[in-house]
């Protein structure tokens, strides 16, 4: 099931491509929590990591839900080189810098990047994009800026 998602997630265009870099085992069912690593297509210097659950063929079948994975994600956002910013969306709605499918049709997990300008940070948050039905469920990183004389560039 996972392999056709991803097909399905290479036929959406998507900002940043990601890197799987872990994968851990949580039980028997064959559940997994992914980890993937990219870097923000705007923003030189910065690289993030993003974990999230990946349901098994047993726990799929068990539970009757063939098409979706939980909305629940992590994510974690660190300077991994000299920070350069790019033509980067200033506004408080921030810009999608990473998005993969979590379900067929109707899910995708999303990553944006606000940048706070008064306080010289990059704010990080990924989270579920539904058409409906829109989770709470979100995760937040962020990379100060000082000391880098990166947000005038």
């Amino acid at each position: 099931m996972r392999a056709s998602v991803f097909a399905l997630s290479l036929l959406v265009a998507t900002p940043a491509a990601a890197e799987q870099v872990g994968n851990v085992d949580v039980d028997w069912l064959g559940n997994d929590i992914v980890i993937e690593a990219f870097a923000d297509p705007k923003v030189e210097g910065v690289t993030c990591h993003v974990a999230y659950f990946d349901r098994g063929l047993i726990d799929r079948l068990q539970k009757g839900n063939w098409f979706e994975d939980p909305s629940n994600s992590s994510i974690a956002c660190r300077q991994t080189g000299p920070i350069t910013i790019g033509d980067i969306d200033r506004s408080d709605e921030g810009e999608s810098v990473f998005s993969e499918r979590r379900s067929i049709i109707w899910k995708t997990l999303q990553v944006k990047r606000i940048f706070d300008e008064a306080n010289q940070t990059l704010i990080y948050i990924s989270h579920a994009r539904q058409v409906q039905d829109g989770s709470a469920k979100m995760a937040i990183s962020t990379v100060p800026l000082y000391n880098s004389g990166a947000a005038g560039n």
